[in-house]
């Protein structure tokens, strides 16, 4: 048995994220995803994401991304993200991120971040509490009973 420790939230597929054929027009997917990632700092972690960056200076640049795009998402459905870390390096963090319609993956990516500092402009380590955080949402291997 596996603990689910996704983090999960609901978007709406507006029409400005739509293509003339009225499905989502693939670039909106990356806007979308960064919106969950947001959520996640906000929701998940508890890491107010705005002050994140225009307090402690600090951002979370994406440094690697790879993306399917399985089955078109229609103006109106209501998308469910999931968002699970897979690793937690030294200042990078590899990310698992999905959009489902009831169960049906529309759309999947995996995504690497860096704590980058923006006073510095260079990468840093991940700060323990938020390490510590990211932690929850870790994949887990499954049990042996």
């Amino acid at each position: 048995m596996t603990t689910d420790t996704a983090f999960y939230c609901d978007k709406l597929v507006r029409f400005q994220h739509c293509d003339p054929a009225g499905i989502v027009f693939y670039p909106q997917y990356f806007v979308l995803f960064h919106e969950v990632l947001e959520d996640w700092f906000n929701h998940g972690l508890r890491v107010d994401y705005a002050r994140f960056i225009g307090t402690r200076k600090l951002g979370i640049p994406t440094v690697n991304i790879q993306a399917d795009f399985v089955a078109p998402s229609k103006h109106g459905e209501t998308l469910r993200f999931a968002l699970g870390v897979r690793e937690i390096g030294r200042s990078s963090i590899k990310l698992s991120l999905t959009a489902t319609v009831e169960n049906e993956l529309r759309a999947k990516i995996e995504q690497t971040v860096v704590v980058f500092s923006l006073e510095h402009r260079a990468a840093i380590a991940v700060p323990t509490e938020l390490r510590q955080q990211m932690m929850k949402f870790a994949a887990q291997e499954p049990r042996l009973s």
